[in-house]
């Protein structure tokens, strides 16, 4: 987690794990979701913040998706349905459902039948919005399989020499079970930044790096640049932001996320036809089904240890692998709360109040009660 995205001290009002999902278990009822839906929701959010990846969790999210339901954009109560299926795969058509809610169904789909296949994959077409691709990976390390997971949105991203937007962040996730190690989890944007992140940079006072995104023209910026400074008609850069930088990996691996998600699921892409919403893609490979269980979470133990144990260069406390820092941050969180910004905190209090429920800071103290 880089410290820029991280919400000021001055600005910072902790809360409890307990108070806010309880909290956000309330505002997604109060959007026509039914309570097991809205519980599974403000888990998403909440697990995504404790894991200090505010970009995509009640932070940054939540908001979002209340407007959306309040428009209609979102279903609240989608008749998803599985349209095409073998022994190892399925196709769902989402019906307009919210990822985050769909997401986790699809998953422990794939779970089920990569317990009698080996491998159970699935494809979703007509959704919307999946929220953090690493929270579904991770349901299926938690029933010992390798998980997958990967999402293609709305065009936000050029493709190397483009000016203009091709495809979306295109996130990939990946998540493995260790035995004594915290799990290994990456869980990545296809461009050099998620666009939420954008967002999140806004709010804290933090510039936009290098490489980021482009100038209305669709070039690179390449100087470190305020938020306020860039138009809003701005692009966001594939991963390598230039091409002698590496942007045509970053271009590639998007295109891959396009072609499993949306091209497999027997749909176009976003900006070709919005008629069949986001796309997303399930995978779980049944770790039993290559390799003894303990075996594999012996050797993923010994293999992220040999990682953490790099020597570090000259400045660096220690090397790290993908998802140690975000486990380290849960149990930080888990223990002293979750850092909210203000401004996050106030659209609780103007939410909750339009929508006749209990004020955060309310819930907080009765929790800090029972507690």
């Amino acid at each position: 987690m880089l410290d820029r995205f991280k919400v000021p001290p001055a600005d910072q009002i902790r809360v409890s794990e307990a108070a806010l999902r309880r909290a956000v278990t309330a505002i997604f009822e109060q959007m026509h979701l039914t309570p097991e839906d809205a519980a599974l929701g403000a888990d998403v959010l909440v697990t995504t913040d404790l894991r200090g990846v505010e970009s995509h969790g009640v932070s940054n999210m939540l908001r979002s998706y209340v407007q959306s339901y309040q428009r209609d954009a979102i279903n609240p109560r989608p008749q998803w349905r599985i349209v095409r299926e073998s022994p190892s795969t399925a196709t769902i058509d989402g019906d307009g459902g919210l990822g985050i809610i769909l997401g986790p169904k699809a998953m422990h789909i794939a779970i089920d039948k990569a317990r009698t296949a080996g491998v159970g994959i699935v494809t979703m077409f007509n959704g919307r919005h999946l929220g953090a691709a690493g929270y579904h990976a991770m349901l299926a390390a938690q029933a010992d399989m390798v998980g997958m997971c990967m999402t293609a949105t709305q065009p936000s991203v050029v493709p190397t020499f483009g000016a203009e937007a091709r495809f979306g962040t295109n996130p990939i996730a990946i998540a493995a079970p260790a035995k004594t190690q915290p799990p290994f989890l990456f869980d990545a944007a296809t461009s050099s930044i998620a666009a939420n992140k954008v967002q999140l940079a806004a709010r804290v006072g933090s510039n936009l790096l290098p490489g980021w995104v482009t100038d209305k023209e669709g070039n690179p910026i390449m100087t470190e640049t305020p938020p306020a400074a860039v138009r809003s008609d701005y692009l966001l850069l594939p991963l390598g932001a230039t091409r002698e930088l590496g942007s045509h990996k970053g271009y590639g691996l998007a295109l891959m996320v396009e072609t499993l998600a949306t091209l497999l699921s027997g749909t176009l892409p976003f900006g070709l036809d919005r008629s069949t919403g986001y796309k997303h893609f399930f995978a779980a490979y049944n770790i039993a089904a290559f390799t003894d269980v303990d075996v594999f979470k012996a050797n993923m133990d010994e293999t992220l240890t040999w990682f953490r144990e790099t020597r570090p260069v000259p400045g660096q406390e220690r090397v790290l692998y993908p998802g140690l820092l975000e486990y380290e941050e849960s149990e930080e969180r888990r223990a002293h709360g979750i850092p909210l910004h203000a401004e996050v905190i106030q659209w609780f209090g103007h939410i909750t109040q339009e929508l006749g429920l209990p004020n955060l800071v309310t819930l907080e103290q009765s929790a800090d009660t029972r507690g």
